[in-house]
């Protein structure tokens, strides 16, 4: 008999496959090549095409094992699902929770590239309008607003479709391609690190194939179609966009690239209409991440690693309301900063250990559950796979070193919350201790950033002072803590 590994989720199958390529594209054409293009190609300069292809290509190598896995387990939670089949225990909580991380931060990411785009027409403060932004659409998915996201994507792939045709109409321009790879190899893998998380957004549908019609097909359909059509479009984008960018302005990483080609290419309407399609698709971004967040938490509801209140659906809406508030929560917190290089860099470091992770997961099922039902099986296995591991650990070399911090310290912090529940209250005091440092350790990170002026925070020298003091407090507190005898 055919080994059953999940329970059967009371979630109505009710997505067809029309809507289910709609959640893909949500995720896939999402607002991070109109925010973090310019850095990138400030990295690799012309190379930003090979970067591209690059990031495209591992993606694909992982969204082949994603296909399988959603249609074998078609269930509430995702990558957490996954591991949770595979491995269990720890391995499945870190994937859960790098992917719960990935997605807020590039829920954060779409906040604040909306409100930077806005400028574009109007002056406003971006981490105002950043946080406003999360607030309005925490509402909208509340009610479970979904007609929506179809037309917003396909606004925005009409757009970006447009530019790509008038800006190959005006022929290829050997001068802006030479030299080709100013920064070597170096540079060619710095930005491919750096625009990976542009290529993520089609696993999107994974957090939703619990609702989808026969996800054993769908689900990997749903997927592959819309992963081919980001890759083809975002490399033919980067290749308009450098061949009519100044060079000079190439070494700018500030320099709005896409609205610069798209006005080069079609007047001040074409940069309008391609800052239109940047504002839609972070709306898209948003709300697909806000759905995969959801879906995450209450996947580790499910299994008592969060509260689970969290499972509570709304009476009128059925929508899992709470989650989505208290989700919501952090994203106004990292909305607030206002920087997107840095939140960029982390939800690429979480995107790519969660690659990994994935990848290891279809590795392990192969191997373990051989008679597990697989509607879809992935190609080119075990080749694929070990690749796409290869490669996603080899580009973390290039995450810019205080998003690596970051990253690890929320790890860490991840492993407290899990052993914390797994064993028990009475071992209160020693993870409090580790906590009260993954605190310190945080804001003294926030300090280094502000102070270098990365976080643009103006703090007073008797605040500063202040904090010093607090954090001194808490290093003591967790380290006597720690050092407290557990009976």
């Amino acid at each position: 008999m055919a080994e059953t590994t999940v329970r059967k989720q009371e979630t109505k199958r009710e997505i067809g496959l029309f809507y289910a390529i709609m959640i893909a594209l949500n995720g896939a054409v999402g607002i991070e090549v109109f925010v973090l293009l310019n850095y990138a190609v400030f990295l690799a300069g012309p190379a930003v095409v090979l970067s591209l292809l690059l990031s495209g290509t591992i993606n694909i190598l992982t969204m082949l094992s994603f296909c399988e896995l959603g249609a074998a387990i078609p269930e509430v939670g995702g990558d957490y699902t996954y591991a949770k089949v595979a491995y269990g225990g720890v391995i499945a909580f870190l994937i859960g929770w790098l992917r719960w991380i990935s997605s807020t931060f590039g829920a954060t990411l779409a906040a604040i590239g909306f409100a930077a785009l806005l400028t574009y027409f109007i002056p406003v403060n971006i981490p105002l309008i950043a946080v406003a932004i999360v607030i309005v659409f925490t509402l909208i998915s509340v009610r479970g607003i979904k007609e929506a996201d179809a037309a917003t994507v396909l606004i925005a792939l009409a757009i970006l479709t447009a530019f790509v045709v008038f800006g190959l109409g005006h022929g290829f321009q050997p001068r802006a391609f030479q030299p080709f790879t100013p920064k070597g190899l170096p540079g060619i893998f710095a930005a491919t690190t750096y625009s990976f998380v542009m290529f993520i957004g089609a696993r999107a549908t994974v957090a939703a194939a619990s609702r989808i019609k026969e996800p054993g097909k769908n689900v990997p359909r749903a997927i592959l179609f819309s992963s081919l059509v980001i890759v083809i479009l975002y490399c033919l984008m980067a290749y308009v966009t450098v061949g009519f960018t100044p060079k000079g302005d190439l070494l700018n990483p500030d320099f709005p690239f896409l609205t610069q080609a798209a006005k080069v290419i079609m007047g001040d309407v074409g940069g309008a209409l391609i800052t239109i399609a940047g504002m839609f698709a972070a709306i898209t971004s948003l709300t697909t991440s806000m759905m995969v967040q959801s879906s995450i938490v209450r996947g580790l509801s499910r299994d008592g690693y969060f509260p689970k209140f969290l499972l509570t659906r709304h009476k009128r809406f059925g929508t899992p309301h709470i989650a989505i508030i208290i989700n919501s929560a952090f994203l106004v917190l990292f909305a607030a900063t206002g920087v997107i290089q840095f939140v960029g860099y982390v939800a690429g470091f979480a995107a790519l250990t969660g690659f990994a992770l994935v990848n290891l997961t279809l590795i392990k099922l192969r191997k373990e559950k051989p008679l597990l039902k697989r509607p879809f099986k992935a190609p080119l296995y075990p080749f694929a796979p070990i690749l796409g591991i290869i490669m996603s650990i080899a580009l973390l070399v290039f995450v810019e070193a205080s998003a690596s911090i970051l990253m690890f310290e929320f790890i860490v912090l991840a492993l407290i919350v899990y052993y914390l529940r797994m064993t028990g209250f009475h071992r209160l005091r020693v993870a409090v201790g580790g906590i009260n440092l993954g605190l310190v350790g945080f804001m003294a990170l926030l300090l280094y950033l502000t102070e270098i002026g990365l976080v643009p925070l103006a703090i007073p020298s008797p605040v500063l002072y202040a904090l010093i003091f607090i954090l001194l407090v808490y290093t003591l507190a967790g380290i006597l803590n720690l050092l407290t005898k557990v009976r």
